[in-house]
């Protein structure tokens, strides 16, 4: 049978040069609607979110099985944050220059996913859960991750922060039923069985939505929006473009890193992420430390974590109406007043202020990922946003090790007290270098000519 003809597209040119391919739609370039590359990520991040915020409530029953000293507990969740996050640019690199599939680096997230469980059920010593959690587990989720977000962005160039902090979301509020699993049922009798059927679970899960990921074309964009003139275009559209308008440009991750911007938004995610992983690593041993029962502690941080999901895609929706840096800068101070909250309410004993104030501190901690995510493309353009993204993202390498093991030796000399005071002030400080972020500027004013419309030409696939 003869193939079908490939869709015709056209490159439209702005006033700085950038190119804008339209033309094709989402089911001439995939044969389905690209609300499946909003599904299926969700889907992903929420089945590898498990490993992260749940981790700490098995912390009880893996220690005792293993014999390990508490300090591993936090230690292997820093070193599975820093191969999560340290995966990222490479993957992101190797995803553009056509080395490595979507849909390859979703298996081997997949394979990440399960060795990391095993390992955990299996280890006979802590060599082997550092090998196995640490390393092939948070690097499985770092190529999930990498991906999925990256994924959103690409098939939603005009109106991204909502979608992509619906996606983020996913690696919150996807490990609640785990973290009541880990701390009201796992015990020395059954942790084994339990660990690996959740690892073959959560794999399937990864691997299945992984299979059906596609890229669209470098430089696509829907045909229903005018790139040139979003004035004509769905409200919310012009309103996300005006807000954050495109990139002047596709920054390759030399160029971004040369403006200046790339460097203090990594700066800013290392300290915001550092404050939010020390959340999750010490509320659990906190909360418990205040005399607050196992249940109510579950149930902090399942709120947590659930006001940490949701949080992010609310938030992406509010930063495409009110700008993403306005909004990162509450989200920051917003962050950091939280961390004084949870201090306090367990301090006096209160409990209904400890739920509340977990609460704003998970939606504080979950809603700077997709921002960042978001603001990474407006900044420097979709082409290359797992590259650069990646570099952003790599700042937590260092906030993982910071926010949980070396969080555990300030609370061992401060106390919590000091700890909570310390992460609250570097949230509120954050929001301060926040305000000096900005997109940009041409360093090469282009030529002034009118934007104009190349002749049409075939579709060669995707790339």
């Amino acid at each position: 049978m003869d193939s079908p003809a490939p869709p015709k597209f056209r490159e439209v040119v702005d006033s700085n040069g950038r190119i804008y391919r339209v033309g094709e739609t989402d089911r001439d370039i995939m044969g389905r609607a690209r609300a499946w590359m909003v599904w299926l990520p969700w889907v992903a991040m929420m089945a590898i979110s498990s490993s992260e915020y749940a981790f700490t409530s098995a912390e009880d029953t893996l220690s005792e099985a293993h014999n390990w000293h508490g300090a591993h507990i936090f230690w292997l969740l820093g070193v599975w944050v820093f191969f999560q996050a340290g995966v990222a640019f490479p993957a992101g690199r190797m995803r553009e220059n056509g080395t490595l599939s979507a849909r390859a680096a979703m298996l081997l997230g997949a394979a990440g996913a399960l060795l990391g469980y095993v390992a955990l059920a299996y280890s006979p010593s802590v060599f082997w859960a550092y090998l196995g959690f640490g390393f092939f587990g948070g690097s499985g989720a770092g190529f999930v991750y990498a991906t999925c977000v990256n994924m959103v962005g690409k098939w939603y160039p005009e109106r991204k922060g909502g979608k992509t902090g619906f996606v983020n979301g996913g690696f919150a509020y996807g490990s609640i039923p785990f973290i009541f699993l880990f701390q009201q049922y796992l015990d020395l009798g059954n942790y084994r069985t339990v660990l690996f059927v959740v690892g073959v679970f959560l794999a399937a899960a990864v691997g299945v939505s992984g299979f059906f990921f596609r890229d669209p074309p470098k430089n696509w964009w829907p045909p229903h929006v005018d790139p040139l003139r979003a004035a004509t275009d769905d409200p919310r559209v012009r309103r996300s473009l005006r807000k954050n308008p495109p990139a002047l440009k596709q920054y390759t991750p030399r160029e971004a890193f040369k403006t200046g911007v790339l460097p203090l938004m990594w700066f800013c995610l290392l300290c915001t992420a550092g404050v939010n992983i020390f959340g999750i690593a010490f509320q659990v041993p906190f909360g418990e430390e205040m005399g607050f029962a196992g249940g109510i502690v579950a149930l902090a941080m399942s709120l947590k974590a659930l006001i940490n999901g949701t949080g992010r895609g609310v938030i992406g929706w509010i930063s495409d109406r009110y700008g993403r840096r306005e909004t990162l800068v509450i989200v920051c101070v917003t962050l950091g007043l939280a961390q004084f909250a949870v201090y306090l309410s367990g301090s006096v004993g209160n409990m209904p202020l400890f739920l509340l104030s977990s609460m704003v501190s998970g939606f504080g901690g979950g809603a700077i990922f997709p921002l960042f995510a978001a603001m990474t493309a407006d900044y420097f353009g979709e082409n290359n946003n797992a590259s650069n993204y990646g570099l952003v993202y790599s700042s937590k390498l260092v906030s993982g090790l910071v926010g949980s093991g070396l969080g555990s030796v300030v609370v061992g000399a401060w106390g919590y007290g000091g700890a909570f005071l310390l992460a609250g002030g570097i949230g509120i400080g954050t929001g301060v270098l926040a305000l000096f972020l900005r997109r940009p500027r041409l360093t090469v004013t282009p030529p002034r000519a009118p934007a104009s419309l190349r002749p049409a030409t075939e579709a060669g696939g995707t790339s």
